[in-house]
């Protein structure tokens, strides 16, 4: 994968490009099984259950596709919350107004206006599903809280810090309930089309036994990207295992265009577990901020304060910079989050999910501060969308961490991510029933693309890790991206020489089709795009932090990329003229 274009970025848009559409494939073997369907969606969480459901009841064929079991996402790991204007003397323009501010210039205000305009009332359809919400005592109402970045007491919660398990278990059973077709412990592998160019399905590998084995083909008019995120690119994340950028690599290997990679964010609190810490880490929401914890380093000074009119309840990048700057003039790798004077109690009521986590790694935090420090959270960026959301390839939708629908801009605002998530889903849902895509005929449909990414090792993924991590972290500059640019593109290297090998005896052997080397694969493609943008962006903005550029450029960067991979696998990065997006291509 070259780059192209990576000097300085041009200050105009060049337009919708070139007409999208299947160009890339993984190395996979041919489908050996299909079925038929109106809509494929592709994930398990808030975002994908939510337009499953929608689009079933309108009777659309639908089938759910999920990596491992419908439960599994990142859905049900969100502890702090949903985001909405839902208590009295809140409203959409007071968090419209914090959203645009924690965005750091680069929301696109009308995404964010549909977020929060459709917000309370998407919440009220999901308690009409069968979610339970936490209440205040001795009321019907939902009890509300705050989050980093909120002016306002806005965040519904459930279970204490249980919130995303209590949406998941609403929205699952009520996808059982429906009926709906559903295939789990399924990868999606690519993007299939039509002779136009427009979406026909995908194809997908099933793992372990059930109905279907093996690599396969879902044919539909109309795919859903609800794949969730990306943090798996990182050594340290709250993300869960599955979360490996999947569709934000197969939509580029389609065509459509992402943006906004360069911006993910890092959760300030995350418990910390030692410098040889790898893989999912254990998250401290930032409603234990909320409720009054407070952030301190190791001779108990609170060094939030004076650093930002809310203190520790500052948006995340503020937070997380603060942290590491702290940790670095100290000599020291972390943080404390101390809630002792909470009590026993409210440790037990409000945050059981929390406490348990904490004492299961021998720390109590009703007696002692919580060890923390920032880890990859979630992906700002994504699939470029628009209010529909539609991406710049006809027929292939997306929503939720997968998506950019500029709602985040260069910061995601807390507990937004499950509101946009279900404001959209439902958008994607109503366009689909109101605009139904042409079902292309059998004879019609060709095959995945013939060309294809060469394979990573599986064991290569550590290697992936571990450079994103050193180069592409919280704190960012020319020199460690060009470290990180050169050492993926090494790997990128070998993969190709390895995949072009013939003689017995090569260097590298290339690695079998397989789950853990489309996966890796998959990593590899995210990662040097991300680094590729991060690079390009000579400015500190939102969550994306160069040392070599401490300041916020908006003459120059106030704007988005538009990026997309070619037939012959180049990168190519284009600007838009503003903070807002251009059309996306109608489906």
């Amino acid at each position: 994968m070259t780059a192209t274009g990576t000097g300085p970025a041009p200050a105009t848009d060049s337009g919708p490009g070139p007409a999208p559409g299947s160009r890339i494939r993984l190395n996979a073997p041919e489908p050996g099984w299909s079925i038929e369907a109106d809509v494929v969606v592709v994930g398990s969480g808030v975002a994908g259950l939510t337009a499953a459901l929608r689009c079933a009841a309108a009777g659309r064929r639908t089938v759910v596709v999920t990596k491992a079991r419908l439960d599994d996402g990142s859905t049900r790991w969100a502890q702090g919350g949903i985001a909405a204007a839902l208590g009295e003397g809140d409203s959409p323009e007071q968090h419209l107004a914090d959203t645009l501010v924690a965005g750091a210039g680069l929301c696109d205000e009308d995404a964010v206006r549909t977020l929060v305009t459709e917000g309370p009332a998407a919440v009220h359809r999901l308690i009409a599903t069968g979610a339970r919400f936490d209440t205040a005592p001795g009321g019907e109402e939902i009890a509300l809280t705050r989050e980093g970045g909120h002016h306002r007491r806005r965040i519904a919660h459930a279970g204490g810090d249980a919130t995303g398990a209590e949406i998941s278990r609403a929205l699952v059973e009520a996808v059982r309930d429906a009926g709906l077709r559903t295939i789990e412990n399924a990868l999606v592998l690519d993007l299939l089309t039509d002779a136009d160019g427009r979406t026909s399905g995908v194809t997908l590998h099933v793992m372990g036994e059930g109905q279907h084995d093996g690599v396969g083909a879902v044919h539909a008019p109309a795919v859903v990207l609800a794949t969730g995120g990306m943090g798996q690119v990182f050594s340290a994340t709250t993300n869960p295992a599955v979360s490996t950028g999947d569709g934000v690599a197969l939509a580029l290997r389609a065509g459509a265009e992402v943006s906004d990679l360069e911006f993910v964010q890092f959760h300030p609190t995350v418990l910390y577990l030692g410098p040889d810490a790898e893989g999912q880490q254990p998250l401290i929401s930032e409603a234990v901020r909320g409720e009054g914890a407070h952030l301190v380093d190791a001779d108990g000074v609170r060094f939030m304060i004076g650093q930002h009119e809310l203190a520790e309840l500052a948006p995340r990048d503020i937070v997380a910079k603060a942290i590491l700057r702290r940790s670095l003039e100290q000599g020291v790798e972390h943080m404390y989050l101390d809630g002792r004077h909470f009590g026993a109690a409210m440790w037990e009521t409000r945050f059981p999910t929390i406490l348990a986590a904490c004492r299961a790694h021998h720390i109590d935090p009703v007696t002692e501060p919580i060890p923390v420090a920032p880890a990859a959270h979630y992906a700002s960026g994504g699939v470029r969308t628009d209010l529909h959301g539609r991406t710049t390839v006809p027929g292939l939708y997306a929503c939720g961490e997968v998506a950019c629908t500029g709602v985040h801009g260069a910061n995601r605002l807390a507990s937004n991510s499950l509101l946009e998530g279900l404001v959209f889903a439902e958008r994607i849902a109503a366009d689909i029933v109101e605009n139904p895509a042409p079902r292309a005929p059998a004879a019609a449909r060709p095959a995945a693309p013939r060309a294809t990414l060469p394979l990573l090792a599986p064991e290569t993924r550590t290697a992936v890790q571990r450079i994103m991590a050193a180069g592409a972290g919280v704190l960012r500059s020319a020199d460690s991206l060009a470290r990180a640019a050169a050492e993926l593109d090494r790997l990128h290297r070998e993969a190709t020489e390895a995949s072009t090998a013939n003689t017995p005896g090569a260097a590298h052997k290339a690695p079998e089709p397989g789950v853990e080397a489309w996966e890796a694969t998959n990593l590899l493609c995210v990662a040097r795009v991300l680094v590729a943008a991060a690079r390009r962006r000579e400015e500190t903005r939102g969550c994306h932090w160069r040392e070599d550029h401490p300041d916020r450029d908006d003459a120059s960067w106030q704007r988005h990329f538009r990026i997309t991979l070619d037939a012959a696998r180049a990168l190519t990065l284009r600007t838009t003229a503003t903070a807002g997006f251009p059309p996306a291509v109608a489906p």
